[in-house]
């Protein structure tokens, strides 16, 4: 007997049915397609070939775990189907208040609003912290665990839909010392392990690994560790280190150790005349400024801190060679005096000609500039509140830092600075940052790393260790751990070299500006005109003559009037020396003659002495309101300016 379309039809639906109900006893996808290796008892670790469109997790999932699922969710909606037949009527009186809630809906949403102002507060605040929570492991996929999938998948033989976390095993922290890394390999092990190594180092941007393969077994796989390391810890105080700094070029402190105990040094002479920090709170921008700062102070080195936030290096405070500027309007008069300088030094080396010993131009200048976000900004605003009618508007002493970065390393002027985010913005322009090629970056984010090492891809992923660094020159990031000095430590190395020689003088040019002209606010007098002068028609300010010696004749000034016969100076004339008595009570309001008194005794930095009135010591008044501005103080958290 012919069998109908209708049976056909029937017979279909139960081979249909038949297979449907199979594939869900045995935890399969419903469709028949089998795009993954997972069995009824183990998980899925790859897409199998030939799969095409995206493959969701749960196809990695094993049989039973599926099949679990299914018979729980089935048994959810048969006791539901159960209750709703049985409770039939109550679903009716259900109904009949829902019409009546409608027919009074203000009211209804009027009860109903605090709850749904709650329930989306609950649901807004779930949704931050879940983001706030997985931020790192999102960026991890994103940064690492994706591109190493898109590079190594192919050599791998997988398939492009495979999920990367099923074999690619990469802790948040892999750049720590002690981190692991393991990768899954396929079984049938038909790549080449030189190609798979070199894509993972370059990928995940690894120095100084070891791979150890493990091809044995059902699941083979690679661990990938670091064995050339650099030290946990680097201190001044171990004897070795001690040697090797001693050791050190004049012109090329260590920063720091990199793998297998590598010196880690960069020449301001023939490398990298000026050295950007940049670094987020806590990330050791001012111990990395104060072992490089130390060091030069060591060979005899003059040192200028600008540092906006007073506390930054208290060590150098008092020490000989050591200019430290704390107030916004001594860091402004400050950075102008060393552009004058510079120009000097260039006129001096133009004179010297080609072959000339370059130590003849002077001693070196290093110039610490710290927080130069903060810095610059103050540094304008000081600017427009002192400039008076056609002075120019940008400030003249981001025009000297400007000039020192373009001529810093035939004059031996070479400029340290610090940053939280050394933008193109906060250093006055993307010709002034490109002046910086070493830098240095201590927990550094992704952007960061983007502006200033672009040159280095992938940019290695930032470590939270103590001390941890990437040094950036000539192309490559080296790691490093930063050789860490104590305040004491770097204050008596400092104090125990060198001290900076008195400028030369040159045939046929004006005596250089000796440590007491950088000391000072005002310009040399015969100093040019130039764009740094508010008006080059009306005369510069003169500065404290230097101490008169056997070849220097003695300059009319408070510093040679007789001991005994000193001028009793006006109450605003900042030129004359006066008594602690008399600073306290017309020059230095605020500031009690205990305190003066007290400074005197215990302050490295308090002024000296250039006069007496019997036996009483006078000071210039100048420099102790030099002294006061810059005296250190605890943070208040507003600048100068307010």
């Amino acid at each position: 007997m012919a069998r109908t379309k209708f049976d056909k039809q029937v017979d279909e639906s139960a081979d249909t049915l038949a297979r449907g109900l199979a594939r869900m006893l045995a935890g399969r996808d419903l469709d028949g397609v089998r795009r993954t290796d997972a069995t009824f008892w183990r998980p899925g670790t790859r897409v199998l070939p030939k799969v095409e469109g995206k493959v969701r997790r749960r196809s990695y999932k094993p049989g039973w775990r599926r099949l679990s699922f299914r018979l729980a969710l089935g048994g959810g909606v048969a006791e539901s189907g159960y209750l709703t037949t049985r409770d039939l009527d109550a679903t009716r009186e259900k109904l009949r208040e829902l019409t009546e809630l409608w027919e009074n809906r203000e009211a209804a949403l009027a009860a109903l609003e605090p709850a749904g102002i709650g329930a989306a507060s609950v649901l807004t605040l779930g949704t931050a912290t879940y983001m706030v929570l997985t931020r790192e492991r999102r960026e991890l996929m994103r940064e690492w665990v994706r591109p190493l999938h898109d590079a190594l998948h192919q050599p791998l033989g997988l398939a492009e839909q495979t999920d990367p976390r099923r074999y690619l095993h990469i802790p948040r922290n892999f750049t720590d010392d002690d981190a692991q890394i393991r990768i899954d390999l396929p079984a049938r092990l038909g790549f080449s392990r030189d190609v798979v190594a070199d894509l993972i180092t370059q990928k995940l941007a690894l120095q100084g690994v070891t791979f150890s393969w493990h091809p044995e077994g059902r699941k083979p796989y690679v661990l990938v560790k670091k064995t050339r390391k650099p030290p946990a810890l680097s201190l001044f105080k171990d004897p070795k280190t001690r040697d090797l700094v001693a050791k050190a070029k004049e012109s090329a402190p260590i920063i720091g150790f990199g793998a297998g105990g590598r010196i880690v040094s960069v020449d301001l002479d023939d490398q990298s005349p000026h050295i950007l920090v940049n670094a987020s709170t806590g990330g050791g921008k001012s111990v990395t400024l104060r072992c490089i700062a130390c060091q030069m102070l060591h060979h005899g080195s003059r040192v200028f801190v600008l540092d906006t936030k007073r506390i930054s290096h208290p060590w150098a405070r008092g020490l000989p060679g050591v200019t430290y500027c704390a107030d916004i309007a001594d860091i402004h008069d400050q950075l102008i005096a060393l552009g004058i300088e510079g120009r000097n030094r260039t006129r001096a080396a133009d004179e010297l000609g080609i072959g000339a010993d370059p130590k003849a131009i002077g001693d070196r200048l290093l110039i610490l500039l710290e927080e130069v976000n903060a810095t610059m900004k103050q540094l304008a605003r000081y600017w427009e509140k002192t400039r008076e009618s056609g002075d120019p508007k940008v400030s003249p002493a981001i025009d000297a830092l400007n000039e020192i970065l373009y001529m810093g390393r035939q004059l031996r002027m070479h400029v340290l600075l610090v940053a939280q985010s050394a933008t193109a913005r906060a250093l006055g322009g993307p010709e002034a940052r490109e002046q910086f090629s070493t830098r240095i970056l201590a927990r550094y984010s992704v952007n960061a790393w983007r502006m200033l090492a672009p040159e280095v891809h992938p940019a290695p992923k930032s470590t939270k260790h103590q001390g941890r660094a990437q040094v950036v020159s000539g192309g490559s990031a080296t790691e490093t751990q930063v050789l860490f000095f104590t305040e004491d430590e770097a204050h008596e190395w400092a104090s125990t070299g060198k001290t900076a020689a008195p400028e030369p003088q040159h045939p046929g040019i004006a005596a250089q500006p000796g440590p007491s002209v950088l000391h000072k606010p005002g310009l040399p007098a015969d100093s040019p005109a130039d764009s740094w002068h508010s008006d080059p028609s009306q005369p510069r300010a003169a500065v404290d003559p230097a101490p008169a010696t056997a070849a220097t004749p003695a300059v009319d000034g408070p510093a040679a009037a007789p001991a005994t016969s000193p001028v009793d100076p006006a109450p605003d004339d900042d030129d004359q020396a006066v008594g602690l008595r008399q600073a306290a009570e017309h020059h230095l309001p605020g500031i009690t003659l205990a305190a003066l008194r007290f400074a005197r005794a215990n302050d490295p930095t308090f002024p000296t002495s250039p006069a007496k009135r019997g036996t009483e010591l006078l000071y210039t008044v100048r420099d102790l309101k030099r002294w006061a501005r810059n005296r250190p103080r605890a943070p208040t958290g507003a600048t100068d300016l307010d």
